[in-house]
């Protein structure tokens, strides 16, 4: 019992320190915090996908000692699939931004509306479709806990709450952004660098294949 705080301290900060990169996860739930659509939701989404994610490696994955050469390669394409897709349509937001002419400015138009169902289905892509979390939360995290011996599900507790404990403070931080920005240019550059964030892991992925 002496072990356990330290065991789930040590799980908590392996997460953060894994998932605070901006990655396609977190550059979606940006996306959606900023435009103040369904944030919570795909919060949520996010939130029980990476703790059935942490479950699974700490569980078992890592004992069977982790992901098949083919599955990988198979989750592997179809991620860098998605994300060339998704690359694509925020590449041509930047291109053709819309804006609406407010107080004789141009300022930002209200983003497209997305549905709750759509809001589900994106983030569950973000998630399942996405090798960098598969490797990050069921690999990495998975094989770390096999260190703490009997207490390895101390420490894949821990790694949940520190995932759970990121996307609440990244959608509560984005929200409140989003009620205050509504540049054009803004929207601009993050399309942009999302545009550029999507191709390049996705290049990265399949170039690890080779």
């Amino acid at each position: 019992m002496t072990l356990a705080f330290p065991t789930f301290t040590a799980g908590m900060v392996l997460s953060l320190s894994l998932i605070m990169a901006i990655g396609p996860q977190n550059a979606h739930v940006l996306r959606m915090g900023l435009t103040r659509q369904h944030v919570w939701l795909t919060v949520a989404v996010c939130m029980v996908s990476d703790v059935v994610l942490i479950g699974l490696g700490v569980l078992g994955l890592a004992q069977l000692g982790g992901l098949s050469d083919k599955l990988m390669g198979a989750m592997v394409g179809a991620g860098a699939l998605f994300l060339a897709v998704y690359g694509w349509q925020a590449f041509q937001r930047f291109l053709r931004p819309a804006a609406t002419p407010i107080g004789g400015a141009a300022e930002a138009a209200l983003p497209p509306t997305v549905t709750r169902r759509q809001a589900v289905l994106s983030a569950l892509a973000f998630t399942w479709l996405n090798p960098h979390a598969w490797i990050d939360t069921a690999v990495l995290i998975g094989t770390a806990s096999l260190a703490y011996g009997s207490d390895n599900k101390v420490f894949g507790l821990g790694a949940m709450t520190g995932s759970m404990v990121w996307f609440l403070a990244l959608g509560g931080a984005t929200f409140w952004l989003g009620r205050r920005l509504n540049s054009l240019h803004l929207w601009r550059v993050l399309d942009g660098l999302v545009a550029l964030m999507m191709w390049g892991t996705g290049a990265w992925l399949v170039a690890g294949l080779f």
